[in-house]
């Protein structure tokens, strides 16, 4: 055996809490990669709706999240949706009221606030109800405590957290994240994943180098 089925909807037996959120998400501007999974006690099939905010296709940003990531509970991703105009004397967004307020509304107002996609890496872990604000990317390998509140990029491999959440420190020294980002383990198919599992999860880079 090589592994669970990507799209398993349930890939654990007896915890439909833990989903694989292929399984879950299909709309066009949410991409998702292979065995990467929601964990909550209500579920994974409301992901989106849950987790997911003010993501509205006229914005056009993307939420682009991995392969191998682990999603714990109540994790929330902030979209552009959420933006407020800034350039004026009031964020109050009166347009959307209608009634005359939507007369002389600038969408380069708008615009001029957005973030563009928000992208998690592979291998990411994202702790329970930690909050990722627009446009941030999060490298391969990252993790992301609980209750952190993320508003700025996240370099592969660091371990950040707090509000806003700032690098606590690296998993490894820089030489061996270079290495891991060539070797690329999740993008193998998942035999040969499964011939190296001891070395993936063992940290054993030599067996990495020369793995087949």
């Amino acid at each position: 055996m090589n592994g669970p089925d990507p799209n398993d909807p349930h890939p654990m037996p007896g915890q439909p809490r833990v989903g694989f959120l292929k399984a879950f998400v299909d709309q066009p501007n949410i991409q998702v990669g292979d065995f990467t999974y929601y964990d909550d006690p209500r579920g994974p099939e409301a992901f989106v709706e849950r987790c997911v905010q003010h993501h509205y296709d006229f914005i056009g940003d993307r939420l682009v999240i991995g392969k191998f990531c682990a999603i714990a509970t109540g994790v929330t991703f902030i979209m552009n949706g959420a933006n407020h105009a800034m350039t004026g004397f009031s964020t109050y967004p009166f347009n959307i009221f209608g009634q005359g307020w939507e007369k002389g509304f600038d969408w380069a107002t708008i615009q001029a606030g957005l973030k563009g996609d928000t992208i998690v890496g592979n291998d990411v872990w994202i702790g329970q109800e930690a909050t990722i604000m627009p446009g941030v990317r999060i490298g391969d390998g990252a993790i992301v405590a609980a209750k952190a509140v993320v508003t700025s990029d996240v370099a592969p491999y660091a371990i950040v957290g707090g509000n806003p959440a700032r690098p606590i420190r690296s998993r490894f020294p820089d030489d061996v994240i270079a290495e891991l980002l060539a070797i690329r383990w999740w993008d193998w198919d998942p035999a040969r994943i499964t011939r190296n599992l001891d070395a993936i999860r063992g940290a054993d880079l030599d067996a990495l180098r020369s793995a087949s």
